[in-house]
């Protein structure tokens, strides 16, 4: 038995080997010739599993350690017997932690305060959900958008597209990339949406690159048309086009999910896809050893003289403050792949514990709902 894995999931290796050749790549060297005799894939975004790669293959399963699922052919893959899954949810913890990070930051720069601000979540599954509780916590008002689940569901808890745009001070961005039918993503944010936006707004994409028209907006940004705008996702990366980059408040290399966290829990998802698939005994089996990041994971808080929302993003930032990633990008668009293979250890706040001094009980309870231990 054969499985093909890419060499930048984690937390894998030693998992399979016990029972099967396994054979480590990087996505880009995953060719139709290495997989001919594969029983098994686990990939990732970078791998294109398409007809010209699986056609004339043992390939029996295919598990993406990915929510994203856009680079697997799934209707050829079903058409030819080949089982695919991604790990849906896997990493909407990281998101939420990396949207959060973005949050306070803008408010930061901007001087804004988040109780006073409606933000738009555009795509309401296991991430945008997850957004939205958090900022709601945060104080903000929140406002959903999600047609495929309002068709389900019923209209009351959501909103439409042109509502979100008229209404939100902040757009955030979390569906899935589709080219066809009533609900297709690609440039869901083209230049006619793009310029219905006014210059109090801000846009943020963390979903898939090709749902915001980075020349679109590329260009409403040097009209002013919008406060401001933050990239983790582009059009042609890990090309980025180094002008709208500039213009951006925040950009980042496609890692708002790349918490250590939720790149185990994409590890342990993929692992046992294949496994049921194999009928590898690896049922219950678990990505660990999740290292420790570079800040203690015990910090204190002293809440005197502070507001409510100075404290929350004190702590939000101590366990990740997304300008560092920001800085990094900037400063080297061309490395956009290298700083995606070798990004630090992130955990979540679910991983910290934090003491807090002048406190208000109020206050506490919005951390420990984020996900933070305290004392």
């Amino acid at each position: 038995m054969k499985i093909v894995c890419d060499n930048k999931i984690p937390f894998l290796k030693g998992a399979l080997e016990p029972y099967a050749e396994v054979a480590y790549l990087p996505g880009k060297d995953t060719t139709a010739e290495v997989v001919r005799d594969a029983d098994a894939i686990i990939t990732r975004t970078r791998t294109i599993c398409n007809e010209a790669l699986l056609k004339g293959s043992k390939v029996k399963v295919i598990a993406t350690a990915t929510i994203g699922f856009d680079h697997i052919d799934t209707a050829w893959c079903e058409a030819n017997g080949i089982v695919w899954a991604n790990a849906p949810g896997c990493n909407s913890w990281s998101v939420k932690q990396y949207i959060a990070s973005v949050l306070v930051t803008l408010a930061k720069k901007h001087s804004l305060r988040l109780a006073d601000l409606t933000l738009g979540v555009v795509g309401v599954g296991n991430v945008g959900s997850k957004v939205a509780e958090v900022a709601t916590l945060l104080g903000m008002k929140v406002l959903l958008n999600d047609p495929p689940r309002a068709r389900k569901e019923g209209d009351a808890m959501f909103v439409t597209l042109d509502e979100i745009t008229e209404q939100s001070d902040i757009i955030t961005v979390h569906v899935p990339l589709s080219t066809t039918g009533d609900d297709a993503t690609w440039h869901l944010f083209d230049a006619r949406r793009l310029a219905k936006l006014t210059p109090r707004q801000i846009l943020i994409n963390s979903s898939r690159g090709p749902v915001v028209d980075n020349n679109a907006l590329k260009q409403a940004l040097e009209r002013r048309q919008l406060k401001g705008a933050v990239l983790d996702v582009w059009e042609g990366e890990p090309d980025l086009d180094a002008g709208l980059v500039s213009l951006l408040d925040i950009a980042t290399p496609h890692i708002a999910g790349y918490s250590a966290d939720g790149k185990a829990n994409g590890t342990t998802m993929s692992v046992r896809t294949v496994a049921k698939c194999l009928g590898l005994p690896l049922a219950e089996w678990k990505a660990s050893d999740v290292p420790a990041p570079r800040q203690p994971l015990t910090f204190a808080i002293d809440g005197k003289g502070k507001s409510k929302q100075d404290i929350v993003s004190e702590a939000i930032l101590y366990t990740y403050d997304v300008t560092a990633d920001s800085e990094a990008l900037r400063a080297s668009t061309d490395t956009f792949e290298a700083q995606r293979g070798d990004y630090p250890v992130r955990r979540e706040p679910t991983a910290y514990t934090v003491a807090l001094t002048n406190v208000e009980e109020e206050t506490a309870e919005t951390l420990r709902k984020i996900g933070f231990q305290t004392k």
